[in-house]
């Protein structure tokens, strides 16, 4: 179905494009990084959109669906910010029932969601297959780090106003500093430095209207 033209459309038809270009044949998985949660699943959904205009086999995860439940996330400790970090989700489960299978190709399985976050408790897996080519965006937070950065063909990390006020130069104050997640997010930022990592860094401080950065590496 053919999408309506807007500027954002239109952008990530050009990332569509540049993806498709290298990354169209096979089994792919795409990686949309990003620290506001309702922001980069609405940029995986329209650039899904996209690859489904195209007619090109897609599939769409979230990270959120592969969390560690409350009690094992408490057996590492109490909540932190480097229990966040570390421990908030399962990396196992997320290759062991999507990643790795989807992989695969041909008629093995995979699962798009395995675990509800909001009721903490396990979903009844739904099984899925694809065709030969077909690639899987998934959106989360900290997918650039060192335990999954390997696993993608291509990373985007997308960017919003708040992050610049929230990781800028200057120091945040008291009661940005008491939220646990956002401190989490601190440390990401200066452990793993996703802008260095991903394929694209993307500016979505309007979100009709993205911007690719392309940031001097020297």
């Amino acid at each position: 179905m053919k999408l309506v033209s807007t500027d954002r459309i239109e952008f990530l038809r050009e990332l569509a494009t540049e993806i498709l270009g290298v990354y169209g044949l096979g089994r792919t998985v795409l990686a949309v990084d990003g620290t506001d949660a309702e922001t980069r699943a609405a940029f995986a959904d329209d650039l899904a959109a996209v690859f489904e205009e195209r007619e090109h086999p897609v599939f769409r995860a979230s990270l959120q669906n592969f969390r560690h439940s409350r009690a094992e996330q408490e057996r590492f400790g109490p909540e932190s910010p480097e229990r966040l970090l570390r421990y908030l989700y399962d990396f196992s489960l997320l290759r062991r029932v999507l990643l790795d299978p989807f992989r695969l190709g041909g008629s093995t399985g995979f699962v798009t969601r395995a675990f509800d976050a909001a009721r903490d408790t396990w979903i009844e897996p739904t099984w899925l297959t694809g065709p030969p080519d077909a690639t899987l965006i998934i959106d989360g937070e900290y997918l650039n780090r060192k335990e999954l950065r390997d696993l993608w063909s291509y990373s985007v990390l997308v960017e919003t106003e708040a992050d610049a006020v929230r990781f800028g130069a200057g120091v945040a104050d008291d009661a940005d500093l008491e939220n646990e997640h956002t401190v989490a997010d601190r440390l990401y930022r200066g452990q793993v430095r996703p802008r260095s990592r991903a394929t694209a860094v993307v500016d979505l401080s309007n979100p009709h209207d993205p911007r690719r950065l392309f940031l001097d590496s020297c």
